[in-house]
């Protein structure tokens, strides 16, 4: 299943100095874009990247279940200072096949409805 992981820096947790910036920037921030890049390859994420601008990720995540993503998202370095939203995605043909069979119910209702 595909999932959009979204992740933003909480403002709680920017650096307050120059040398706390060098220290989140080495030992958070470098790490986690290089664990995203492998896990690119990996097809694990399979889009998405930094948001320009912000301290942000957002990522398409392809995982075998809910517990594999669990993993997948706490083992970011960033994660405990990141505010998380993750949305389960449809493919496009699941979403039309859903929407077919909504239109076909109301055109049932449409012939069913007496005219005035």
């Amino acid at each position: 299943m595909k999932y959009l992981v979204q992740m933003k820096l909480v403002n709680a947790n920017r650096p307050a100095t120059a040398q706390d910036g060098i220290a989140f920037i080495e030992q958070v921030i470098l790490p986690t874009l290089e664990l995203c890049k492998k896990l690119e390859a990996e097809k694990r994420i399979i889009a998405g990247g930094a948001v320009s601008g912000s301290v942000a990720l957002a990522l398409v995540v392809s995982a075998e279940s809910e517990q594999d993503l669990d993993d997948l998202v706490t083992s970011l370095p960033v994660w405990p200072r990141m505010e998380t939203t993750v949305s389960p995605l449809n493919s496009f043909e699941g979403r039309m096949q859903t929407v077919r069979t909504r239109r076909d119910e109301l055109k049932q209702q449409v012939r069913n409805t007496p005219t005035a």
